[in-house]
């Protein structure tokens, strides 16, 4: 319970409530609160605010719009006892513009499924004669792609064959120099140990 006698700053409005500064500032205007100032100027909050925002946090709870709120907070009030808590009354019409919550939401599945439901039934045909056509297209493509992958590999294949061959001649031909330049230098050394 707080203190009914005490002044409270924004920031200790905000700690108490949960809403931020600025949202308290906004909820002074969108709500046409009348916040006490002090001689500076300076707003500060009673316990009478306190209850205000903290009744406005609870509305909000429960899943009342800002405007919803505003026409409660704005219906004639009758004090209980001691005057302290505040039962607020709203009448047949004004009960009439605050719809509940869950009858809109309900009223609002039906509508689109009594719409949505024809259309979809109607398309149906179209739709699956052209998720089969694109399944189709898309079998077509996995064929052309794995032929030209297939001939890609082929050509590769062969390149690579033809290099192997290219290496293979290489290779027979630095045989033949080699043994060409070891029978060479056997010559030489067999002409040099030979004078000896």
């Amino acid at each position: 319970m707080y203190d009914t006698e005490r002044e409270f700053t924004i920031s200790e409005v905000s700690e108490l409530t949960g809403y931020p500064a600025h949202v308290i500032r906004y909820y002074e205007k969108e709500f046409e609160l009348e916040i006490p100032r002090n001689s500076a100027n300076h707003r500060y909050y009673t316990y009478k605010e306190l209850e205000i925002y903290n009744y406005i946090k609870a509305l909000q709870e429960k899943g009342f719009s800002n405007k919803q709120i505003k026409l409660i907070m704005s219906s004639p009030e009758i004090l209980v006892s001691n005057g302290e808590t505040a039962v607020t009354t709203i009448t047949k019409k004004e009960a009439d513009i605050v719809p509940n919550y869950t009858e809109i939401c309900c009223m609002f599945k039906e509508m689109i499924s009594d719409e949505l439901k024809p259309i979809l039934l109607e398309k149906e045909d179209m739709n699956l004669s052209v998720i089969s056509e694109l399944r189709d297209e898309i079998v077509q493509l996995r064929r052309e792609i794995s032929s030209k992958e297939r001939d890609v590999l082929i050509c590769e294949n062969i390149k690579l064959k033809m290099k192997v061959k290219e290496k293979s001649y290489e290779v027979v031909e630095l045989k033949d120099r080699l043994k060409r330049e070891q029978e060479t230098s056997r010559g030489i050394f067999n002409k040099i140990f030979s004078r000896k």
